[in-house]
């Protein structure tokens, strides 16, 4: 395979993002993925937690699963400790929409297995995959050295009147769609939250291009409006699919992986917390399940 990033820190970084991203059981030694299932306390609410990286924390210690990089303190681990809930966590690197209703070729099972009529919580968070995420960033990172206080990537993706992550974004709208309906079709009485993705981005738009973010200052706000993008197509999937929107990009804002190590609750691209790069770290897990916990009733598990 042609080599995309340079053999820096940085570009080894991104090298392994990329990897996290698209094809997380790359990295995991050969074997297939089994759910996460942990009981706390009465068990209550039987939980089943699907999604992508961002939902299954890969590097967050502790990993409990090496074919998905899943974490014991990702955020559906955090809200089932919290909820006293039954959890049967599916969540996966590198999970796309497609892999939410078929099994994978690394032998990992179709993530709606774990759905089923007595389901009384569900949460997803998908969809950065489908649109090639990491791709897109190791693109830019690539694009940089050329014009560091411009904006190469978005020249690159948007520059002849056709955005192709906004094509990309619209073209998974419905595929998240039809994951929202198998989750109801198994589930029919489950409380069903869709679950966007945090702030990896400076909010005000304002770059720190670096070793540790090779990121032309020009493409910050583009990058910026793509994820609030993503996000306000997952948030209107859920409206319209009779699910719940879980927006973890307000309360992260200001923690984004410009902010120096302590105050951010993204990594960079060399990680200096457990935490693969350009994910959220264990605080931000927590942040997650926070804004999870804020969506659901004190005391009621159905909908």
């Amino acid at each position: 395979m042609r080599k995309l990033f340079p053999a820096t820190r940085a570009g080894r970084a991104l090298t392994v993002g990329a990897v996290l991203l698209c094809a997380g059981a790359a990295l995991a030694p050969a074997g297939t993925a089994a759910a996460s299932t942990v009981t706390a306390g009465r068990g209550v609410v039987d939980y089943a937690a699907l999604g992508d990286s961002y939902a299954s924390a890969p590097v967050v210690p502790t990993q409990v699963d090496a074919t998905c990089l899943r974490s014991s303190q990702n955020y559906p681990s955090l809200v089932a400790q919290s909820r006293s809930a039954t959890l049967t966590d599916v969540s996966c690197s590198g999970a796309t929409t497609a892999d939410m209703t078929a099994p994978r070729a690394d032998g990992v099972p179709a993530q709606l297995d774990a759905v089923h009529r007595g389901t009384d919580l569900v949460t997803v968070t998908v969809g950065g995959n489908d649109i090639g995420f990491s791709t897109v960033l190791g693109t830019c990172a690539q694009l940089t050295a050329a014009d560091p206080a411009g904006t190469p990537c978005r020249t690159h993706f948007a520059g002849t009147g056709a955005d192709r992550i906004s094509d990309a974004i619209a073209r998974t709208g419905p595929k998240v769609a039809q994951v929202l309906r198998g989750i109801h079709k198994r589930a029919p009485h489950a409380r069903v939250l869709v679950v966007g993705y945090p702030d990896l981005f400076p909010d005000d738009g304002v770059g720190c291009t670096s070793k540790t973010v090779p990121l032309a200052m020009g493409d910050f706000a583009w990058l910026r409006d793509k994820e609030k993008e993503l996000n306000a197509m997952l948030a209107r999937q859920a409206r319209t699919s009779g699910a719940r929107y879980v927006n973890t990009y307000a309360p992260t804002v200001g923690h984004d992986l410009c902010k120096p190590a302590g105050e951010r609750w993204i990594e960079t691209f060399a990680p200096q917390t457990p935490a693969a790069p350009v994910h959220p770290n264990a605080t931000g897990e927590q942040v997650m399940a926070s804004a999870v916990e804020a969506a659901l009733p004190r005391h009621s598990s159905h909908r």
